[in-house]
């Protein structure tokens, strides 16, 4: 080794991944990652928060376990490398060196999403360059063209020359490319050493123990129906015409620059059908707070939005006392909850300081509660958790102790584009988690949104889309261990983004009835365990979370089984008794019998 940490973790990563003779769409399906995100932890362009990623992806390369050892020893070295550069950044608020998988208590095996999350794209130039990113590098399995030879073929299969060090930017990666060339006789040296095993010289290193069972098994409890929440994306106050425990208000035309568009003014209209509309199909609200008016920042940086909404706080902070007051007041008992700012790590929604959004998150949760003590208070969204900068802001908010004012944290939670697996999701609550614990607090967690960049990305297929729709509630259901309560889907009403559920006047899509035919399944069920793989006794790619059904006339027992890519066969265990799939079928099923396991989730029905 002579490279940079996060150099020598990819160098050894792809050595394995060439050995095994695996396309990185091979790994992918046997990982429960996209290909992409395999690709760029075996080039090294981003380092995988937690051990069991890596492990994942060298386990299904065949590693050894001396290769094990050496690859935690690297991705230790990287972590450390990572964080001691963050370190040097304006504003970090210093943390306690990277847990070992071990000691988190968090879900280890979701690949790293790396995408900010936020509600919408108001009119802004489409691509990446527009956003001021970096276009994504690409491989022949990621886009289905051939490369240069002498391109793409040698950057994959030429081990990478050393860096001088990692430094954390803005933009979409971290930049871990060499800047010289790495001798050929090291390299040959490190594969000696690999192959032969550690050196006696070498300090012990920790292997992440294996543990047999599910991810996580607690006290049986009701799957909620808020569980199902949706963010309502039109003015009209109608609701959806399918199954939903729970609604959101936001790109709604609920903004406060447009229910206050002057000092002392107030429009209610809009707001006032969403809350009459709410109520008639029992839905509870979650209003957000955001979008500060012109006239009360007006040298505040504008929003994403074309209406002159600026992201600044407001110059003076009695500006948000009244509104809070008007908004409580006029709402109390009927607004359930309250998001108290959309987005509070991202400067396109908040530009402000965190001092300053503490601040308003205490001013607003007294001013909530003396108006309606029974509300619940969700402090500011946070999202950018893949960034270090998105990572520092929320922990600053955290240090600043601004999860003392609320009942709920607010994480907006998404795959890297809508085409990844849901289940990538965890690996963003599992940051969260890891830095509460830290910090030694453990608040409720509540998903409220999605990438920023939704409306720019293509449309799903009609098959995935449904199957995507309905994983991404039971990733909700599979974090209960990690405290997460419920998941607002982005959106309800809207048809510019990958998956529609419904358009304003139209009917249901299948992906909504598919998410309805999921709330059947669970509306009499406690959930108990969730866990995938083979630490199961389920193939590597198959997921599964167990509940028991006690309705009127019938007490079973029941597990949700889907794969997060191709197929496998299982077989049905003694007591099994039938399969329903998101059609509304049934098909008997007797012991002994295979059952196919595909990305679309099935409910296995056993007898007591």
């Amino acid at each position: 080794m002579g490279g940079a940490p996060a150099e020598d973790l990819a160098e050894l990563l792809t050595e394995l991944k060439q050995r095994s003779g695996r396309s990185y769409e091979a790994l992918a399906r046997r990982t429960g990652m996209s290909r992409s995100t395999v690709h760029r932890y075996c080039r090294g362009e981003i380092v995988p928060d937690t051990y069991g990623t890596v492990e994942r992806i060298a386990k299904a390369c065949g590693a050894s376990k001396a290769e094990l050892d050496e690859l935690y020893r690297r991705w230790r070295r990287a972590i450390a490398s990572l964080e001691q550069r963050a370190a040097e950044a304006p504003g970090f608020v210093p943390s306690p060196p990277p847990a070992d998988p071990d000691e988190t208590g968090a879900a280890e095996n979701a690949p790293v999403p790396d995408q900010q999350v936020t509600e919408r794209d108001p009119r802004e130039p489409r691509g990446p360059e527009a956003a001021g990113e970096t276009p994504e590098p690409r491989d022949q399995e990621a886009t289905g063209k051939t490369p240069d030879p002498r391109g793409q073929k040698a950057a994959e299969e030429t081990p990478k020359p050393p860096a001088s060090g990692v430094t954390p930017r803005r933009s979409r990666y971290v930049d871990v490319r060499p800047r010289t060339f790495l001798g050929m006789g090291l390299v040959i040296l490190c594969v000696f050493v690999l192959t032969a095993g550690s050196s006696p010289a070498r300090q012990p290193s920790r292997q992440a123990q294996w543990v047999s069972g599910p991810s996580w098994t607690l006290p049986e409890t009701s799957v909620p129906r808020t569980l199902f929440g949706v963010t309502i994306n039109t003015g009209t106050g109608a609701m959806p015409a399918f199954r939903v425990g729970a609604v959101r208000l936001w790109d709604s035309g609920t903004r406060w620059a447009e229910i206050q568009p002057e000092r002392g003014t107030f429009d209610w209209a809009v707001l006032d059908r969403h809350v009459d509309g709410a109520e008639k199909a029992g839905l509870p609200v979650l209003f957000v707070m955001g979008g500060t008016p012109a006239w009360a920042s007006p040298a505040g940086p504008l929003s994403p939005y074309p209406d002159g909404t600026r992201a600044a706080p407001p110059d003076d902070l009695n500006d948000w006392d009244a509104f809070l007051r008007a908004v409580a007041k006029r709402y109390a008992g009927r607004i359930q909850a309250y998001e108290l700012w959309v987005l509070g790590n991202d400067r396109r929604f908040y530009a402000g300081s965190m001092e300053t959004l503490v601040e308003m998150t205490r001013r607003a949760g007294r001013i909530i509660r003396a108006a309606d003590p029974e509300a619940t208070l969700v402090c500011p969204g946070m999202g950018q958790l893949w960034t270090a900068e998105g990572r520092r802001m929320f922990q600053r908010f955290t240090a600043l102790g601004g999860y003392g004012h609320c009942d709920v944290a607010g994480i907006k939670l998404h795959q890297r584009t809508p085409s990844d697996p849901p289940e990538s999701m965890l690996e963003l609550v599992s940051t969260v988690d890891r830095a509460f614990h830290r910090a030694g607090i453990h608040p409720r967690l509540w998903n409220t949104g999605t990438t920023y960049a939704i409306r720019l990305q293509g449309p799903l297929d009609e098959t995935r889309a449904r199957n995507h729709a309905v994983r991404f509630f039971l990733t909700g259901l599979y974090a209960r261990n990690l405290n997460l309560e419920r998941m607002y889907f982005y959106n309800w009403g809207g048809t510019k983004i990958p998956i529609v559920l419904q358009a304003v006047g139209g009917v249901p899509t299948g992906a909504a009835l598919a998410v309805e035919q999921l709330q059947r399944w669970l509306v009499h069920a406690r959930s108990r365990s969730c866990g995938h793989g083979t630490a199961i006794n389920l193939p590597e790619n198959v997921w599964q979370c167990e509940v028991s059904v006690a309705k009127p006339g019938d007490h079973h027992e029941a597990a949700i089984r889907w794969t997060v890519g191709g197929t496998a066969e299982t077989t049905a265990g003694p007591r099994v008794r039938a399969v329903r799939r998101l059609d509304g079928t049934t098909e008997t099923v007797r012991p002994g019998d295979v059952i196919t396991i595909t990305e679309e989730p099935i409910l296995i029905e056993s007898r007591f």
